[in-house]
């Protein structure tokens, strides 16, 4: 196990954080409000090439907000609670019995506690093409990176999978970008969690006069792409087809449980790693889960 001494040969336990997001960063501040940062090594395995940013206000991206100005993270404080930030190295394998996780460098990290944060992954719809040169997914700034430079170098129309909130956000993103934008949403109506038959309407009308293209009632079964590869268009449920340059994926999230599922900890029916009402999972009293990839015993 990786331990370091703490004053003579006394060691210190290790704290594993899987994820680097919200969750993960606020878990970090609570180490430090307890203490624990002091006491206990913690190591922190970060898939993104960035710190924890605010992903909720992600969108505020297109609207002149900086990669910065959304960060979370004061690298002072990663830095005076002496956490091992590694970003870029995401954790690859976790082998329970020998209570150490492998990154993608190859470094091996024992824990004395696990914490998994891995959070959520987008729903991409299985459909012929979903991979397509031209087809992307609405989740982190990396995401938005790869839309804004494909919409000003390759595309004049886009095309949003999902009118949900964050496809709604995925659309205007999309128009501000240039794109003459349609939204494809199998429910009748938009935001259909949210609101009602009357809301939906009145919804409709206002992203109408937003000059964005609604297709309600319909979903999508098939990308069309080019002799090379790339997005040229949709072939909707509904028997339509729809001329599109690129094809942004918002259609919801699941949660991300595959490095759990892979170390043999428990999930729920429906996917999320299985924990109790102090996040520990069922499975294992060393390891925690918190966040979206988590599922409470109780369904909630």
């Amino acid at each position: 196990m990786s331990t370091t001494a703490l004053g003579g040969d006394r060691p210190r336990p290790t704290i594993v954080l899987v994820g680097h997001g919200m969750v993960g960063q606020r878990f970090l501040e609570a180490l430090a409000e307890r203490g624990l940062t002091a006491t206990h090594r913690v190591v922190v395995l970060c898939e993104e090439p960035r710190p924890a940013y605010d992903r909720v206000q992600i969108t505020s991206y297109f609207s002149g907000r900086t990669a910065d100005e959304l960060s979370l993270t004061d690298m002072e404080f990663i830095e005076g609670h002496g956490i091992e930030l590694r970003t870029g190295d995401p954790a690859e394998t976790v082998d329970r019995e020998a209570r150490t996780v492998t990154a993608r460098s190859g470094l091996i990290v024992g824990y004395d506690v696990l914490v998994l944060a891995t959070g959520s992954y987008p729903f991409v719809p299985p459909v012929p093409n979903k991979d397509a040169e031209g087809c992307f997914v609405y989740r982190t700034i990396e995401d938005l990176l790869a839309i804004e430079e494909y919409a000003k170098s390759r595309a004049t129309t886009g095309a949003v999978v999902g009118g949900g909130l964050l496809g709604l956000e995925a659309a205007g993103a999309l128009k501000g970008l240039g794109l003459r934008t349609h939204i494809v949403e199998f429910a009748p109506r938009l935001m259909p969690v949210q609101v009602d038959e009357g809301g939906g309407a009145a919804l409709l009308r206002t992203i109408e006069e937003m000059g964005l293209a609604v297709h309600t009632g319909t979903g999508t079964q098939e990308i069309v792409t080019d002799a090379s590869g790339a997005v040229t268009g949709m072939k909707l449920s509904d028997g339509s087809e729809l001329a599109t340059d690129m094809v942004v994926f918002s259609a919801g999230v699941r949660p991300r449980d595959q490095l759990a599922r892979a170390a043999g900890l428990a999930v729920g029916e429906r996917g999320g790693i299985a924990v109790d009402a102090q996040c520990r999972t069922v499975t294992d009293p060393d390891v925690f889960a918190i966040g979206e990839c988590a599922q409470a015993v109780d369904g909630r």
